[in-house]
This record gives C-alpha cells, structure tokens and sequence, in this order.
C-alpha cells in the first residue's frame, strides 16, 4: 500500500524542515519544493541523515507554469499530495512609502499567488478522495503590521485571508484548510522551535474535517 504524501513549498531550514520530519514519523512521504537545486540536496541530504526520505522538485514559488509543473513530477513520481504545507515567502525590508510597486507584486506571487496555485493543483485529488489538507503559513504580520516589512505584512494578510475562504469552501469537501499564524521569530531552544511549531501542523491536519480550527496563533 502506498504511503501518503505530504509537499512542501517553500522548503527551509526552519518550519518547512520541521514540519516534513514531523509528518515522515507518522508515515508520510515528503516532497520538497524549493527555488534553487542545491539549496534541495542539502535538505534532503540533512533529512536523510535523520532518518527521512525525501524527493526535492525544484522550482520558484512565484513562476506559475514551473509550480505546476513540479506537481506535475510529484504526482507522477509519488502520487497526489494528501498535504499541502506552504511556506514560500519574500522576506525584504521596505517601507510603505518606499515600495516600488513592482517590487511588491513580485512578493506577493511568492507570498500569497503560489499558494493559491499549489491549492489549486492538490485540490482536485482531495476532492476526490474526499480528506487532505491544505496548511499556509501565515505570521504576526498580518495581525500587526510593521512598517519596515510592508511588502510581507501584505502578503500575511492575504494569506490569511486565503486560507479561510479557501476552508469556507472546500469544507463540504471534506478537505481542512488552516493557517498558522507565526508571532515571532523562528529560532531553536526557544518557544518559537522549529519542531514545536512543526507540531501545531501535524494537530491541525489531524482534525476531523469542519470541526477543527481555521487558524492557530502561534505567540
């Protein structure tokens, strides 16, 4: 019988790590979507010395065609993700006033219009079989915003708001759609670890569908 999958955009050394370990202990297989190659050996190079098995698909959250494309290679290579984690966003500093206005929508692909095609390419399958989850995270940003990081405070919000008219729609479907709110920064040894907040995903994807929390607030 095969192992259920779980993809990861936006693979890092922080959540996106964590959480593909966390779901391997429990029998998943991991996908690892991330910009650069390299960046993609090393993760799989560091999980593989831990114990977990994991295929990396390269490819940049805010190029729509390769996004779909390596969905495409998963599906093909490990069949239809049964969760979706993600992760991709665009950390730069820069005032309100001082944003150029194409700098801001290139974050927001990343931050928010990725997320929107990775849902879009996993929730077919789920809606077939009739379970998956779909997991964005999402940070304090879009609670409290910063002037200094304006671009991703706009993103965060978006986020957000995806991810509950996401979960307003496809709740019928038997699909849980949530977010994780992150307040703070990501950091090991402290309350914000890496493998604590990995363990917030893992509680939310084992909700029964439309029971269960559309958001946690991580602070």
């Amino acid at each position: 019988m095969s192992k259920p999958v779980i993809a990861v955009v936006g693979a890092g050394p922080g959540v996106g790590l964590a959480v593909a370990k966390r779901f391997s202990r429990e029998g998943f297989d991991v996908a690892l979507i991330a910009r650069r190659t390299e960046a993609l050996d090393d993760y799989t190079a560091e999980l593989a010395h831990e114990g977990v098995e994991a295929r990396g698909f390269a490819a940049d959250a805010s190029d729509e065609p390769a996004l779909r494309q390596a969905f495409a290679d998963i599906k093909a290579s490990l069949g239809a993700p049964e969760v979706l984690v993600y992760n991709a966003a665009v950390l730069k500093q820069g005032r309100p006033s001082e944003l150029l206005v194409e700098d801001v929508v290139h974050d927001f692909r990343v931050n928010v219009t990725g997320a929107l095609v990775a849902a879009q390419e996993v929730i077919p399958a789920m809606r077939a079989n009739r379970r998956g989850t779909i997991l964005l995270t999402g940070g304090g940003l879009a609670l409290s915003p910063h002037p200094a990081f304006a671009s991703l405070a706009l993103g965060k919000a978006a986020i957000r708001n995806l991810a509950f008219s996401l979960g307003a729609e496809l709740e019928g479907d038997g699909i849980q759609v949530a977010t994780v709110t992150i307040c703070g920064f990501v950091k090991p040894g402290t309350h914000f670890d890496p493998d604590r907040i990995a363990d917030v995903y893992w509680k939310l994807h084992t909700q029964k569908p439309g029971e269960g929390e559309r958001e946690v607030v991580y602070k």
